[in-house]
């Protein structure tokens, strides 16, 4: 594994996230559709793996439940990160990721306010269809986690998130979101795929060990249990309104934000370097 310290760059973040994050086909590129579409595909592939994550996190806290008692959870909390993984290594794009990926490219002024809301209201709705598909398909066609203990898991999970009060979702979403974009941050930091894949999972794994709240998990989660009649969809609305708020929050100012001005200077000696080197 091979590794170097971020010294930020929103650029260098902005950089190393083109093929997943790229937010420069603007209106006057002439290429709305394909630019719609890339990310539509894009942002639906990463709704459904992120819920494959979570479906792999019911199916298997759920198998040793009875025998590990509290250390199911972490069980679970290991194999989650590998939606995520498959996202940033196979291609895809998460609304979470974007929330710290295009502010830091937004703080460092390479992509514009509307270029960078584009970005995050395409791939917010595809992430959930992505999300409610693979709850449909998966759960409600196929019954993976529609019997015996892994019913009872899907639901509990799920009551465990509704029941929440607003304030609560917010702050969780928060927690969340600031792990993940410190997964975002230290995966572009690092120089190969067994580095990248270190640097997500751990963080990752950490925010769900704690029962930290992911929007778009959620939007696999809840939809799922409103198949079994566990839910409603009012509860799936109010719920993701707050949890995606603090993602938000988590993602846009505690990664991106805070980062952005705790590096300004470097970042400001890197492009006044490569000035001097294009004048020459």
């Amino acid at each position: 594994m091979s590794y170097f310290i971020n010294t930020l760059s929103g650029e260098k973040l902005h950089d190393e996230s083109g093929r997943n994050f790229n937010c420069d086909h603007s209106p006057r590129s002439g290429k709305n559709k394909t630019f719609f579409l890339e990310k539509a595909v894009l942002g639906f592939i990463g709704g459904a793996m992120i819920s494959f994550g979570y479906l792999l996190y019911i199916r298997a806290i759920a198998s040793v439940a009875d025998e590990l008692g509290s250390l199911a959870s972490l069980i679970g909390a290991s194999v989650f990160p590998i939606g995520l993984i498959v996202i940033l290594l196979g291609g895809g794009e998460l609304i979470t990721s974007n929330m710290t990926a295009v502010s830091t490219s937004f703080f460092a002024k390479k992509v514009t306010l509307s270029e960078l809301l584009k970005n995050w209201l395409i791939i917010t709705v595809f992430n959930v269809l992505g999300a409610i598909f693979v709850a449909f398909v998966f759960r409600h066609l196929v019954g993976l986690t529609g019997i015996g203990a892994y019913k009872t898991e899907l639901l509990s999970l799920a009551q465990s998130k509704i029941n929440a009060s607003w304030s609560q979702e917010f702050l969780s979403g928060i927690g969340c979101n600031w792990f993940v974009g410190l997964a975002m941050w230290m995966c572009y930091g690092a120089k190969n795929a067994a580095g990248k894949v270190l640097a997500v999972w751990f963080p990752v794994m950490a925010f769900v060990a704690i029962g930290f709240q992911h929007s778009i998990a959620n939007a696999f989660v809840i939809p799922a249990a409103i198949f079994e009649n566990g839910a409603s969809w009012l509860d799936f609305a109010h719920n993701f309104l707050f949890v995606y708020l603090g993602n938000l929050f988590g993602g846009s100012i505690f990664v991106a934000g805070f980062y952005s001005l705790g590096y300004r200077r470097q970042a400001r000696e890197q492009e006044e370097l490569k000035n001097k080197e294009k004048s020459y």
